[in-house]
């Protein structure tokens, strides 16, 4: 997927209804024109679509979160991945904390329109939280789930206390 260089993303808001007086009449219509392409279906789960994130080289698994509207918006417009947060109720962009960053290569998105999986290159040592490349670090082995590789960063010195 190219990344459009023209902001898709409404102030903030995801409501390109909002910024309809505020821009020029042409800006305005190809907005609209370039949201209603990438049309996906948020009804379904309060609002949100599932997001899985692969790594755009080797394929592995990275990450999976939620994005609502905005989020999506915001992903396309700046090609950095951008989730919805249930818990704290707003965007979050990847690596706003720790500098991790997960750039946007592709997005695809399933049948129903309701998920989407985006290839990403990531850029830090790993994304996961509790400092692991992958928040798949865990494999179930024998009705137990064991840690089957070495964190790739201390979350301490990266979240300022720990994860």
């Amino acid at each position: 997927m190219t990344i459009p260089t023209l902001s898709l993303w409404a102030g903030g808001h995801g409501n390109l209804s909002d910024e309809r007086d505020s821009l020029p009449a042409g800006e305005w219509l190809l907005r609209a024109f370039l949201l209603t392409a990438m049309q996906l279906d948020f009804t379904k789960l309060d609002g949100l679509v599932s997001a899985v994130v692969q790594d755009a080289t080797s394929g592995r698994v990275l990450m999976v979160g939620y994005m609502n509207q905005a989020a999506f918006e915001k992903t396309v417009a700046t090609g950095l991945v951008t989730f919805f947060s249930r818990s704290r109720h707003k965007l979050w962009t990847k690596g706003e904390t720790s500098g991790h960053t997960l750039v946007v290569r592709e997005i695809a998105t399933d049948c129903d329109q309701d998920a989407v999986l985006i290839q990403a290159e990531a850029r830090g040592p790993g994304v996961c939280h509790n400092g692991y490349q992958s928040c798949f670090y865990r494999r179930l082995e024998a009705g137990e789930w064991r840690e089957k590789e070495s964190r790739a960063f201390d979350p301490a010195v990266v979240y300022g206390g720990g994860a």
